[in-house]
């Protein structure tokens, strides 16, 4: 995802804190993310936030217009590189669904783990349910529809049964974030490769 200011934001499901130099908003999303994943979104004032990232609550409001902002742009951070990954593989020719599924799968879980903080945990907040989030659960939706025409490829299944998979498969790879922080010394890439495995076993490949 790329900011108004020209910043790429990754994911994960999190955002590294910007080096000295950086741009402030940049310095304000790095801010945002360590705090809301660590204090919690509601415990995090905007002061807290601006202090973080170096500057005055005054000086924030330059850059971006409060908490909401900053909490939309970094979900949304969060699915855009999977997305477009997704939207990548949904064109292939060259390889079957079942590869495409795992590939995804892999990626998705490489990203989700990747970062430092968790982010994919802000998911969960009511607030999300708002219509400023409504960017962020739409680019989910689409995410999740690749997956379901990934499953549906690579399998015989239909309607419900094929809803139920991909809602496993869906949730494993987003839950994955829960596991790897118990252990979070396990190489990323061994890690995202097993799950991957498991989620074509899920689906029933």
């Amino acid at each position: 995802m790329t900011t108004p200011g020209g910043r790429r934001v990754g994911r994960p499901r999190a955002v590294e804190r910007a080096g000295k130099g950086a741009d402030p908003r940049g310095e304000l999303l790095g801010a945002a993310a360590e705090l809301f994943t660590v204090k919690g979104y509601a415990a995090t004032s905007t002061r807290a936030v601006a202090e973080r990232a170096g500057m005055r609550q005054a000086t924030m409001y330059h850059y971006v217009s409060g908490k909401e902002e900053l909490l939309a742009e970094l979900l949304e951070s969060t699915v855009a590189p999977s997305l477009a990954c997704a939207r990548t593989l949904l064109t292939e020719d060259g390889r079957g669904a079942r590869e495409r599924l795992w590939e995804l799968c892999r990626a998705d879980v490489e990203v989700l783990c990747g970062g430092t903080y968790n982010l994919g945990g802000l998911y969960l907040l009511p607030e999300v349910r708002g219509e400023r989030f409504a960017g962020f659960r739409t680019a989910r939706d689409e995410l999740k529809a690749a997956y379901r025409e990934l499953v549906a490829g690579a399998t015989s299944l239909e309607g419900g049964e094929l809803d139920l998979r991909t809602d496993l498969v869906f949730g494993l790879i987003e839950g994955v974030i829960l596991i790897h922080r118990s252990d979070p010394t396990r190489p990323v890439s061994e890690f995202a490769r097993a799950t991957a495995d498991a989620a074509l076993r899920i689906a029933g490949v």
